[in-house]
């Protein structure tokens, strides 16, 4: 007979449990591991109260996913972070993605979810004005946005739409960066900043700036914001993006549905430096202009007029196909 050494029986042992171990490890990750994504966002605002609803609520874990948000701070930051591969869905501006294509990129991005219907800045002036007009702005000194991003275009739309030259008629400041123009106006004198939240309630709390203008409310219904990713992401991914927009689907469910006090409530800890308040305040005023769509279908009618937008900002030439940039597949499915 043959014996085995101590040591040798001790090895076989550790072994065996080793393997049982990791059998039963692997049958639980099996059960329970979530999928990490990271998103790239285009700013960290309140703006976006269904995406940070969706994960403080545990939406995206639900559907499986593990979140990992990074703020870009820019629509081109988000674009190149998603080119490069340091993110996998982008959150932004859909121009972007329209600017990409048109460049010839072969793997462009591809828009598949719509979170915001309606602008979410707002015209802050220096001094009260109770009967506004747009008129007004004629000969001032407004903060602005980057040429070629949302803010700015959006704001140049309403403009025009109310007979100013963007051009002639007053002067935009573009060369302070993103978030920082608040900032800016409390120290310069420029009359007027075009501003996000919580930027402009801040900006009235300090007694620097009035809001007069609501540019959500005088640009109509604009698609502002969406999800998107690489062409070659969803070959591989589609399961995941559809997890995604489910969980989007509910952050819209969710807003659309309850108070602005309940909301901030939920929403609070994604803005630690901001009082509840405070954020019940801007919440409100978003949901008074329907700013957050009903699903995240993104609509060939939504599409074409960000496009014009584009060309008559003088920065697309001419209009890309819908149905290369955009897809519907998951956002109907989510809507269901």
């Amino acid at each position: 007979m043959k014996f085995i050494s101590f040591s040798k029986r001790l090895s076989i042992l550790l072994l065996t449990l080793t393997i049982l171990c990791l059998a039963f490890t692997g049958c639980h990750k099996e059960d329970n591991d979530l999928t990490a994504i990271t998103l790239s966002e285009v700013a960290h605002s309140i703006f976006y109260a269904p995406q940070y609803a969706a994960i403080e609520l545990g939406y995206f874990k639900d559907e499986g996913i593990d979140l990992t948000l990074v703020n870009a701070g820019g629509a081109d930051k988000v674009m190149t972070s998603l080119i490069s591969g340091d993110a996998d869905i982008g959150f932004m501006g859909s121009e972007a993605s329209i600017y990409t294509y048109a460049n010839g990129n072969e793997d462009y991005a591809v828009n598949f979810a719509q979170l915001t219907q309606r602008a979410g800045n707002f015209l802050v002036s220096r001094k009260p004005m109770e009967n506004f007009s747009w008129a007004d702005l004629k000969g001032s000194t407004v903060l602005g946005g980057r040429a070629g991003g949302m803010p700015q275009m959006v704001f140049e739309y309403i403009l025009k739409k109310n007979g100013i030259d963007p051009k002639a008629d007053l002067s935009i400041d573009q060369s302070i960066s993103f978030g920082l123009t608040a900032a800016a106006f409390m120290e310069n004198d420029a009359d007027f900043t075009v501003e996000f939240e919580p930027h402009a309630t801040a900006l009235e709390q300090s007694g620097d700036g009035y809001v007069v203008a609501s540019l959500g409310v005088d640009s109509g219904y604009v698609p502002y914001t969406a999800y998107c990713a690489k062409k070659s992401y969803f070959s591989e991914n589609s399961e995941v993006i559809q997890a995604f927009t489910n969980a989007i689907q509910k952050g819209l469910d969710y807003v659309n549905s309850h108070t602005a006090d309940e909301i901030a409530a939920v929403i609070a800890p994604q803005f630690a430096e901001t009082d509840v308040k405070t954020i019940a305040t801007i919440v409100g005023r978003y949901l008074e202009q329907d700013t957050w769509k009903g699903d995240t279908v993104f609509t060939q009618e939504s599409f074409d007029l960000l496009q014009d937008i584009l060309i008559g900002a003088g920065e697309l030439k001419e209009k890309v196909p819908y149905e290369d940039l955009v897809t519907t597949e998951y956002a109907k499915k989510a809507a269901k």
